[in-house]
């Protein structure tokens, strides 16, 4: 079916709403959508689920999904952040064209909307500062009280929002407030702020402005403007619908988009709130907003996550009413999903430990042809070099193994990947710590097929690289940021339940020649041990890898189970 036949697609209340202002011609039937985020952090997976939503809705319906930064408010909002939004929703793989806006595009007419209300006797100049605002607001079971400054004239508020606008008054000394209902039941439309005086520069406007319009103002009027249909947000704002459609039906305005809410995405063993992401970095916390442990996109992204893994988790989680904490293991298992079908298969060593096959010929090296993906012949295959000095997995051998333990050890032999049947022979210790640091073994030279001719078998295949032609390298095991499933619930800082097994960083490794000339950015499975992915530190000899995943998958599992 075609991507834009709704029938194509799953359905949920957000589409069930379309589909009757589609039947009713409620908006001639268009469908424009769009994504509005504020440039002050990075865009992390909670962000990539509206904007999956979004660009998929347009796209579904045939319709448009516009970018727009909401950049009205100047603190902490900055270029690098508006390029990370722009880098990451490209990345995710959506498409807005022409249609890259921005709030402060439209701060002449948002001015002039604000006189509008003030001439309509619907807004006032208010010195109150913000806790003598917040004091008569009321409570949810009290009324608020009206601002002393509430029934100036039309003339005066006009004059004073003027002065305002010129820089005649210092910050916090004067708001613009819309003039609602202080008994309102709903403590949104008590009077709230629509301008506030902040002398700060902005990224895009430098100094030309001073007020700056509340979000509840700029975010209904710029939708308008725009010729939105529906704007859909989070679960936070539906309180704030009815102020949403106050602004729009007493300014009159001809295009009056319909505001849906849906719940926002909350993840086990992450926070998405952006003022403690902000405090992860600025606190060193972690490595930046790219850290591989941020649930950033730019952290996911560089920790080897895709694309097409993301924009199928958010599909499989849909969107709801109602709020809840969706278990991490179903994204990781999106992520080994896609990576199991894509990422070639290669030899990698994490915690090397030295073999010499003591019946090998000291000056030959063989060569193995190793395919990249069993089940994907197109990928090819390559040549990885075989000799008489090899690095196994240390967890590979044990000397004294237990009964249930069936690779390498005295006496046992295993199979090599691709390669021969290995017998271990000898160990050789450190002398002071009596640590095994090298294994002797020998090998049956007919077994090259992976079989033996006289029909042994063995309990176990292990993996391997040629000590002579591997690479040194760096991998970086990460590992959830968070011990607890919901680190925001409960009275704790939520620092306090920081991992500090997050990161284990081996310097050490080993990796099979064919990754020299790895690009940053490319998967790859190391067979056994997981899915890892190059790092922008690598250079070429010197590879770096990140590990995406591991091989376990904890929600398949889960998923089997619910099955039964």
């Amino acid at each position: 079916m075609s991507q834009n036949d709704p029938s194509s697609q799953p359905s949920d209340f957000i589409r069930e709403i379309i589909d009757e202002h589609i039947r009713s011609n409620r908006f001639g039937g268009r469908v424009a959508t769009r994504f509005p985020p504020e440039p002050n952090g990075y865009p992390h997976i909670g962000h990539a689920k509206s904007v999956c939503l979004n660009f998929g809705i347009a796209a579904q319906y045939g319709g448009t999904c516009n970018l727009r930064m909401d950049d009205t408010d100047p603190s902490g909002e900055t270029l690098e952040y508006v390029e990370s939004i722009i880098d990451n929703v490209k990345w995710l793989g959506f498409d807005w064209g022409d249609r890259l806006y921005y709030a402060s595009d439209y701060y002449d007419q948002l001015y002039e909307f604000a006189l509008e209300l003030i001439r309509r006797g619907k807004a006032y100049v208010c010195d109150l500062n913000a806790d003598r605002i917040r004091e008569y607001r009321g409570t949810l079971t009290e009324p608020g009280r009206e601002s002393p400054y509430r029934d100036r004239s039309i003339e005066e508020n006009l004059d004073l929002f003027r002065r305002m606008r010129t820089g005649e008054f210092a910050d916090g000394t004067r708001v613009l407030r819309a003039k609602i209902d202080m008994a309102s039941p709903n403590i949104t439309l008590r009077d709230p702020v629509m301008y506030r005086i902040k002398k700060a520069f902005h990224y895009r406007t430098g100094d030309r402005w001073c007020i700056y319009p509340m979000y509840d103002f700029a975010h209904c009027l710029s939708d308008s403007l725009e010729n939105i249909t529906h704007s859909i947000c989070t679960l936070e704002f539906e309180n704030n619908r009815p102020l949403y459609d106050w602004f729009l039906d007493t300014l009159e305005l001809e295009s009056h988009p319909r505001q849906i809410e849906f719940a926002r995405l909350n993840l086990s063993y992450t926070v998405l709130s952006k003022r403690r992401l902000i405090e992860l970095v600025e606190g060193h916390y972690v490595r930046g907003w790219d850290d591989p442990r941020m649930p950033t996109l730019a952290g996911l992204r560089r920790r080897g996550y895709t694309p097409e893994a993301i924009r199928n988790f958010c599909e499989r989680i849909g969107v709801a009413k109602n709020d809840s904490l969706i278990d991490i293991t179903l994204l990781e298992h999106c992520v080994r999903e896609d990576l199991n079908d894509r990422a070639p298969r290669v030899l990698a060593v994490l915690q090397p430990l030295r073999v010499v096959i003591v019946n090998y010929p000291e000056d030959l090296v063989e060569e193995f042809d190793c395919p990249y993906h069993p089940q994907r012949p197109e990928m090819g295959s390559r040549k990885v070099p075989f000799s008489r000095v090899l690095y196994i997995e240390r967890d590979d051998f044990l000397e004294n193994p237990p009964k249930k333990f069936f690779r390498l050890a005295p006496g046992r032999e295993v199979r090599l990947r691709y390669g021969y049947f290995l017998k271990c022979l000898d160990v050789i210790k450190d002398p002071e710590t009596a640590e095994v640091v090298e294994v002797h073994c020998s090998y049956d030279p007919e077994t090259r097929s992976g079989f033996a001719p006289d029909g042994r078998k063995v309990d176990a295949t292990i993996h391997w690289v040629s000590a002579e032609h591997a690479l040194h390298a760096e991998v970086r095991l990460y590992d959830r940021l968070f011990q607890v499933a919901n680190p925001l619930e409960g009275k704790a800082d939520f620092i306090e339940h920081l991992n500090p097994k997050s990161l284990e960083i081996l310097k050490s490794c080993r990796v099979e020649a064919s990754l020299a000339t790895a690009a940053p950015g490319s998967w790859f499975q190391f067979e056994r041990m997981g899915y890892f992915c190059v790092d922008k530190d690598s250079s070429p000899g010197n590879p770096v890898f990140n590990r995406t995943a591991t091989l376990r998958d904890s929600w398949a599992k889960i998923a089997e189970k619910g099955k039964k």
